[in-house]
């Protein structure tokens, strides 16, 4: 039987997505308890909402509609920046660690804003990082 597959499936932005929400939730499954419910908990749901937020817009019917959820997914990504700061302060992940996560949330985020202009829907400036 030959597997179906959703439009946001076939997204760059959704698949590198998914590669980084599973990053995230591999470097946090190991936390203590107590930066696991704050820290890793919010990682791991910003991460994933991510993936949620650009599956959701890409059924929605109007552009205004798929605007707010990719934004949505643009601001789940940026959300991720002062968590992966905090983990290399606190010395959860080392610096190399920190570069390459940061570089995917940068190309998310790139890749997001394109999205957004490739259907047009940008009716307002969004600063890209």
């Amino acid at each position: 039987m030959k597997k179906v597959e959703f439009d946001f499936e076939k997204l760059e932005v959704y698949k590198f997505g998914i590669e980084f929400a599973e990053e995230v939730f591999e470097k946090t499954e190991d936390f203590n308890q107590r930066i696991q419910y704050s820290i890793g908990d919010q990682f791991r749901r910003a991460s994933l909402s991510i993936c949620n937020n650009i599956a959701e817009g890409s059924g929605k019917k109007t552009k205004n509609s798929k605007l707010q959820l990719y934004g949505y997914a643009l601001d789940s990504a940026r959300e991720c920046i002062p968590m992966l700061t905090l983990l290399l302060r606190r010395h959860y992940i080392d610096d190399s660690q920190h570069e390459a996560m940061r570089a995917k949330i940068v190309s998310i985020c790139n890749m997001l804003f394109k999205l957004m202009q490739s259907v047009h829907l940008t009716p307002y400036t969004v600063n890209r990082m």
